[in-house]
C-alpha cells in the first residue's frame, strides 16, 4: 500500500513557514518508515525525445532511489500532448501516490492537477509554473525571465551598436505556456526593448530603440521546441527578412534547427545565437559557436529536490517554502559563453562542462 498524503492533513500544512528548503531536505533521510508502507511519487515530464527531460527523470529515479521511494514515470507523447498527462495524472490518483512531479504540457493538464491536490497528493510542479495557482503546492524552476534576460543583455552587448534585426523562437502560436512567455519576454527586456503587457508575447513595438541601438522584429515563429521546428520558424522568418543578425530561441534543439537553416541560406556570417537550457549538447555548441550564449538551468537538481520534497513531507509533515521574493523555488541559472562582456556575470564552457546534463 501507498504512503498518502490526504486531504485534510495537506490542506493543514504550511508552505514551510518555519524552515527552509535545504534545512527541510536534508533532514530527508532521518524520517520514519515504521508501518513499512511504500511512498509512491509520480514524474510526468512533457516528453522524453528532449535531453532536458531526459536528465529530470534520471535525475529522479537516482533520488528515489536513494531515498527509497518507489517512483512511477510518465510522459507526454510530444511536447504540447495534455491528454497522455492527463491519464497519468488520473493514474496517480488510483494508486494513491503520495504526490506529483510534473512539467505541464499546457494549461488543460491544470484540472487533473487540482483533483489530484483535492484527492490528497502534494503536487509540485517542475519547470513550466501553471497558469493556476491551485493547480500545484508549490514550484521547482529556473527564473525563466531572469534566463531570457540574461540572454538578451549578452545579445546586446554582443552586437556593439549595430542595428539588432530579431527572429524570435517560441514554443508555441496555439496556447499560451508561462516559461513560452517568461523567456521571450525576459530576452526582450535584457536587450532594453520595451516588452508592453509581460504576460503576452508580440506586443511590442516591431521598430525602436534596444539599448545599443535600433532595433527591429521581424517575428515570432513556433518551435514546439523541437529542432526540425526551429529549423521551419528560422525559414520562415528568413523569408519575411533575409537580414536577420539576432535569433532568440526558446531551447536548445530549436537553436540547432535555426542555425541550421542560416547556414543552408549562407546568412551565419556575424550571427548571433542565443538560447536556454545548457545541457551538455547545448555547451558544445557554445564551444563551436552555433550558440553564442545560452542560459543554463537545472532539470537533475529540480527533479531531485522534489523527489525529496516529498519524502520529506510524509516523513515528517515538513513542506518545502518558496525562494525569498519569489512566488516558486528557485533551482539557479547560469549564463554560458566564451565571449564575455563586462558587467555581465557568466560562466565559460569549462565551468558549465562541469555543470552541465543530458
Amino acid at each position: 500500500m501507498n504512503r498518502t498524503i490526504r486531504g485534510g492533513f495537506r490542506r493543514a500544512l504550511p508552505i514551510a513557514s518555519t524552515l527552509a528548503l535545504g534545512a527541510a531536505l536534508a533532514l530527508s533521510g532521518c524520517g520514519s518508515e515504521s508501518d513499512g508502507d511504500t511512498i509512491g511519487v509520480s514524474l510526468i515530464v512533457k516528453t522524453t525525445s528532449n535531453p532536458f527531460f531526459v536528465a529530470m527523470q534520471e535525475g529522479a529515479e537516482a533520488a528515489a532511489e536513494d531515498a527509497g521511494v518507489e517512483l512511477s514515470v510518465a510522459a507526454g507523447q510530444s511536447d504540447g500532448d495534455e491528454e497522455t498527462q492527463i491519464q497519468a495524472i488520473e493514474n496517480a490518483i488510483s494508486r494513491g501516490d503520495a504526490g506529483i512531479l510534473i512539467t505541464p504540457n499546457g494549461p488543460g493538464v491544470e484540472d487533473a492537477l487540482i483533483r489530484a491536490r483535492d484527492a490528497g497528493l502534494y503536487v509540485i510542479v517542475l519547470d513550466t509554473p501553471p497558469s493556476d495557482t491551485e493547480a500545484a503546492d508549490i514550484t521547482f524552476a529556473t527564473d525563466n525571465f531572469l534566463a531570457g534576460q540574461k540572454i538578451g543583455q549578452w545579445a546586446a552587448a554582443q552586437l556593439g551598436g549595430e542595428k539588432a534585426v530579431i527572429g524570435m523562437i517560441d514554443i508555441f502560436d496555439d496556447k499560451i505556456v508561462s516559461v513560452d512567455v517568461q523567456r521571450d519576454q525576459g530576452f526582450l527586456d535584457g536587450m532594453g526593448i520595451d516588452i508592453g503587457d509581460p504576460a503576452v508575447i508580440g506586443d511590442e513595438a516591431s521598430t525602436g530603440q534596444y539599448s545599443g541601438g535600433e532595433f527591429e522584429i521581424v517575428g515570432h515563429e513556433a518551435s514546439q521546441g523541437a529542432e526540425d521546428g526551429g529549423r521551419t520558424a528560422a525559414e520562415n522568418l528568413l523569408s519575411a527578412n533575409p537580414d536577420i543578425n539576432v535569433v532568440y530561441t526558446i531551447n536548445e534543439p530549436a537553436a540547432y534547427g535555426a542555425y541550421e537553416a542560416f547556414e543552408a541560406a549562407g546568412a551565419t556570417e556575424d550571427l548571433v545565437v542565443v538560447s536556454v537550457d545548457g545541457g551538455c549538447a547545448g555547451v558544445d555548441a557554445v564551444t563551436g559557436g552555433i550558440i553564442g550564449a545560452t542560459s543554463q538551468q537545472y532539470p537533475v537538481k529540480m527533479a531531485e529536490l522534489g523527489v525529496e520534497a516529498i519524502k520529506q513531507l510524509v516523513d515528517t509533515g515538513e513542506a518545502p517554502e518558496t525562494t525569498e521574493g519569489l512566488d516558486f523555488y528557485n533551482t539557479g541559472v547560469e549564463l554560458v559563453t566564451d565571449q564575455p562582456h563586462d558587467g555581465i556575470e557568466a560562466i565559460t564552457t569549462d565551468e558549465a562542462k562541469e555543470l552541465c546534463w543530458g
